[in-house]
């Protein structure tokens, strides 16, 4: 994962980061012009894949759960910038994800999150054991809740805070995890996720979604037209909002400007692109024009102040084993 710092982050490989999910791939666009540095680990036990990590960046972050998979977590600690779908996400919050489309977040530096994936069929079989007249999984009510002050609350929040020990800790901690219960630990999670009241839930206001529409229009645009030239006018029109109306929702969801996040949305496609390719085959100049990076030098130079190394040395590389 890098080289570790005094606070026991590292600077990870941006793919590496990016597949630490092991069957789906989190696509992540940095917001902040620091090198991102994060401490984060997965591990496939049986049919489940653990995951725990934290980041010091902001990020606007895109994955898929795949079809006939889950996802259920924790956020440890994150702040009220972050969100889902527009939704403002929260510490002490849990979550589940199922395969319906992509999931779009948004998290803040600093946050902590632990997750387990597993089949979907796991998930619904535990759900029918506890509620066996309850034909639906309620996946909108379990989405997204806030743990209680209860019982089922707090033995959720300590088998988390213990999972994610165990899936960051040493190699003997992490040996601990091949006998790992998770069928228990989503029986916890489906039965604090179903006491939770309304008021645990938390909702989009509808100016918030109204901006994350704005932002997820734009984006789209500015990812279909990445190899040119983008000008605001056609990002305003692409989002069918005035400029002002544009460079708000961004300032408020993503905290920059959209010219600001088309430069980092083509430099991470860029490092994305130069790790997974072949040095014999492709240049830094062909990858850094497929992603509408037309000035080579202010690229190289830009990239080096976030990445901590230029574009030629992330393309010597090679790309990381798992992925290769």
């Amino acid at each position: 994962m890098g080289v570790e710092n005094a606070a026991g982050l590292h600077s990870p490989d941006l793919v590496t980061l990016s597949g630490i999910l092991k069957i789906c791939e989190l696509e992540l666009v940095l917001l902040g012009k620091q090198s991102p540095k994060a401490f984060a680990d997965s591990l496939a036990v049986e049919d489940a894949v653990l995951f725990s990590g934290e980041v010091d960046f902001a990020f606007r972050g895109r994955f898929a759960v795949p079809p006939q998979w889950c996802m259920f977590g924790y956020i440890h600690h994150t702040s009220s910038e972050s969100w889902c779908h527009g939704t403002p996400l929260g510490s002490d919050m849990a979550f589940t994800v199922v395969p319906e489309g992509i999931s779009e977040i948004m998290l803040s530096a600093g946050t902590r999150i632990t997750a387990v994936m597993v089949p979907l069929l796991r998930l619904h079989t535990r759900f029918a054991d506890l509620k066996p007249f309850q034909m639906e999984l309620p996946s909108r009510a379990l989405s997204l809740f806030q743990l209680a002050e209860d019982g089922r609350g707090a033995l959720l929040r300590s088998l988390m805070e213990d999972l994610r020990d165990r899936v960051l800790g040493d190699e003997t901690a992490m040996s601990t995890l091949q006998d790992y219960n998770v069928n228990d630990l989503l029986e916890v999670h489906l039965l604090a996720g179903l006491a939770a009241r309304g008021e645990d839930r938390p909702v989009c206001s509808r100016g918030r979604h109204a901006h994350y529409q704005v932002v997820q229009r734009a984006e789209d645009f500015m990812r279909q037209n990445l190899r040119r030239d983008i000008y605001l006018n056609e990002l305003c029109s692409a989002a069918g909002v005035s400029e002002r109306a544009l460079r708000y929702a961004f300032d408020d969801l993503l905290g920059v400007s959209p010219n600001r996040y088309l430069s980092m949305l083509r430099l991470c496609m860029a490092c994305k692109n130069l790790t997974l390719s072949d040095a014999s085959r492709r240049s830094v100049k062909s990858v850094a024009l497929s992603c509408g990076l037309w000035d080579l030098s202010r690229f190289a130079d830009h990239y080096r102040r976030v990445f901590g190394e230029l574009p030629r040395d992330t393309l010597m590389r090679s790309p990381p084993l798992e992925l290769a």
